[in-house]
């Protein structure tokens, strides 16, 4: 039933009703304390995933919004998965607040929900706000051959997920986890695999254009900076990767010049 309303908005432009229509109007800062504090009133198995993610409805007594929570973190020395062998494996709930806060230094906290670390049933996990009004994923357009609307703010936000993906190295970029609300912004959700400790990117190729804010935002990230704001979540070698990857993005798109630039992110 889910499934059939998901693709009913995603035609008609219609969204779900939201929790709470206070909700929408809190700051990054206050959905992050909100997440911290609010209690959690029941919880759900998510309908998609593989990490056990569970969608929690929270309410502090005045605003009720629903949340992703994840508490897996494995660590292994090897992995075998449907994408091959992976040496020093980590799938954890951790990333999703490194990815939020790396987000926020790079001006996309509008792309990327807000995530925080707190207790659930005796474990730590990630807190993730449940992002409203959500129409569908990639998944569903890709499979409906669902066209995005006419312009290029689609492509420009997408080219935005793709450079932040080569920047954490996102091992896992389901189609499932990018997200479009009914303004058909899109939304970066689950990064459990991502943060590798290369130093490569994962695949230079697909990195054709970049936001010229992002850009200038990847150039000012400072190591001392990045380890201050994520250090509690990433460890140093994958921060030494971070940074090793955001030397080769920032080099490749000089190289391109002003051409594979454009503007989309508010200043």
């Amino acid at each position: 039933m889910l499934r059939l309303l998901t693709l009913l908005a995603f035609l008609t432009g219609a969204a779900f009703p939201q929790t709470a229509a206070t909700a929408t109007a809190l700051t990054r800062n206050q959905q992050e304390e909100f997440l911290a504090t609010a209690k959690v009133i029941k919880t759900q198995r998510a309908q998609k995933g593989i990490t056990g993610t569970l969608r929690a409805t929270l309410s502090d007594g005045t605003i009720t919004h629903d949340a992703s929570i994840q508490t897996i973190d494995e660590k292994k020395a090897e992995f075998q998965g449907d994408r091959g062998k992976e040496i020093n494996f980590r799938d954890t709930f951790k990333f999703n607040i490194a990815a939020y806060r790396l987000g926020r230094m790079l001006g996309l906290e509008s792309m990327i929900p807000p995530s925080i670390e707190r207790s659930h049933q005796g474990k730590r996990g990630s807190f993730t706000w449940w992002v409203d009004d959500v129409i569908g994923d990639e998944m569903d357009r890709q499979r409906r051959r669902i066209v995005p609307p006419p312009g290029d703010a689609w492509a420009r936000q997408f080219n935005i997920q793709t450079v932040f993906h080569q920047l954490i190295y996102n091992q896992d970029p389901n189609q499932g986890n990018t997200l479009y609300d009914k303004n058909w912004r899109l939304w970066m959700i689950d990064h459990s695999r991502a943060f590798r400790m290369y130093t490569t990117l994962k695949e230079e190729k697909v990195l054709k254009s970049c936001d010229s804010f992002l850009l200038e935002k990847l150039k000012q990230l400072d190591e001392q900076a990045v380890k201050a704001e994520l250090g509690k979540w990433l460890e140093p070698m994958e921060i030494k990767g971070l940074m090793a990857r955001r030397d080769r993005i920032v080099k490749l798109f000089e190289k391109l010049g002003p051409a594979a630039l454009y503007d989309w992110l508010p200043k």
